[in-house]
C-alpha cells in the first residue's frame, strides 16, 4: 500500500484515497473498525478482551458474520500500522454520518474501552479525540454515557 495521498473525496458515504498505487475506498464499516482500534490502543495494546468485544461489535452493529467482522478488523489493524495518520485521514468520512451513527460509534468504544475491566485515562483520552475527530456532539456523546450506563446497569 501506498502511503503517499494525492487525492480525497467524499463520495456519498465513501471515501475514496487517490495513491500512487490506485485509488482505496474506505466505507462506515472501515470507519468504525478503524475507531475502535484507535481507542483500544489508547492505553498502549490492544488486549485480547478488547479484540473480542469489538469483534462482537463490529458484527452485531453491521449484521456480519464472525468471519467477515475478523476480516474488518484485521484490514483496520494493518491499515492503520502502515499509516498512522489513517484515523485523521478519515475524518471527513466520519463527519459525514448522521448524529444517530456517531453516538452508536460512541457508544461502541465505551464498551471497547471497559471490555478489559479498566478504564484507563489514555483510552478515555483517544475516545476523546476520536469522537472529536467525527464531530459528536455534546448532546451525542451524552446520550452515548446515558446508554452505555443504561445497558451495564441493566446488566446487558
Amino acid at each position: 500500500m501506498s502511503d503517499t495521498i494525492i487525492q480525497q473525496t467524499l463520495d456519498g458515504k465513501v471515501l475514496v484515497v487517490e495513491t500512487r498505487d490506485g485509488p482505496i475506498t474506505y466505507d462506515s464499516k472501515f470507519l468504525v473498525a478503524a475507531l475502535l482500534i484507535f481507542v483500544a490502543r489508547g492505553s498502549g495494546r490492544i488486549e485480547p478482551e478488547e479484540t473480542a468485544k469489538m469483534l462482537e461489535l463490529i458484527a452485531d452493529h453491521f449484521r456480519l458474520a464472525g468471519a467477515e467482522s475478523l476480516e474488518l478488523l484485521t484490514r483496520a489493524m494493518g491499515e492503520e500500522a502502515v499509516r498512522p495518520d489513517l484515523v485523521e485521514n478519515l475524518t471527513e468520512l466520519g463527519r459525514a454520518l448522521s448524529d444517530a451513527e456517531k453516538e452508536d460509534i460512541a457508544l461502541m468504544g465505551l464498551k471497547v474501552v471497559a471490555a478489559d475491566g479498566r478504564r484507563e485515562v489514555a483510552e478515555m483520552e483517544q475516545f476523546k479525540l476520536a469522537m472529536n475527530a467525527i464531530e459528536l456532539s455534546p448532546e451525542g456523546m451524552h446520550r452515548a454515557f446515558d446508554r452505555y450506563f443504561s445497558e451495564t446497569m441493566s446488566g446487558e
